[in-house]
């Protein structure tokens, strides 16, 4: 079945490119679980629904509707909905570092073609210790940028209707020089 490179093409993107996510996890296998499976090759549409868990190496997807597409160019989009508590969330080991990226949301899309991955409603991003929190988060792979607002799909409301959070920690650093 083409279920496999379809699936990892746009999820493994999905987590890895605001993470600089484990280069290792491209070359192990992917394994999907679901309740159900729905595939049109001729269209080019892979629905996983139920419990969904996709795997492959250090990365973790789980949400409870999983849609995978592919453009006539080869290009995959990934669109993750709910999940335990309504958010799709996802977890993945950092390259060469003790440290972990998650990330949630009640719908995570990754567009390839772009390099584009959005968190819509209730978003968190959390690297190492460093976390962000808003109804909508982007991440455009290509530039390395984030844009994180208040309200959905990239507007703002009123602050009183809630803020945009974020936590950046202190890097640390090397022991002060003895005197």
């Amino acid at each position: 079945m083409k279920i496999v490179p379809l699936a990892l093409a746009a999820l493994l993107s999905l987590a890895a490119a605001p993470s600089h996510a484990e280069k290792a996890d491209r070359s192990k296998p992917v394994n999907i679980e679901a309740d159900r499976v729905t595939v049109d090759d001729k269209n080019k549409i892979h629905i996983f629904e139920g419990h969904v868990v996709l795997t492959q190496g250090t990365l973790t997807l789980r949400s409870d509707k999983l849609v995978v597409t592919q453009d006539l160019e080869g290009y995959q989009r990934g669109v993750a909905t709910g999940g335990e508590g309504g958010l799709a969330r996802f977890r993945q080991k950092r390259e060469g570092k003790n440290e972990w990226v998650e990330g949630e949301g009640e719908r995570i899309e990754h567009d390839a073609r772009s390099e584009l991955s959005q968190f819509f409603q209730r978003a968190y991003v959390k690297s190492g210790e460093d976390e962000v929190r808003g109804q909508y988060i982007q991440f455009n792979g290509l530039t390395e940028t984030y844009l994180v607002t208040n309200g959905p799909n990239a507007t703002t409301v009123p602050a009183q209707q809630g803020r945009v959070q974020v936590t950046i920690q202190p890097k640390k650093k090397d022991a002060p020089a003895k005197p």
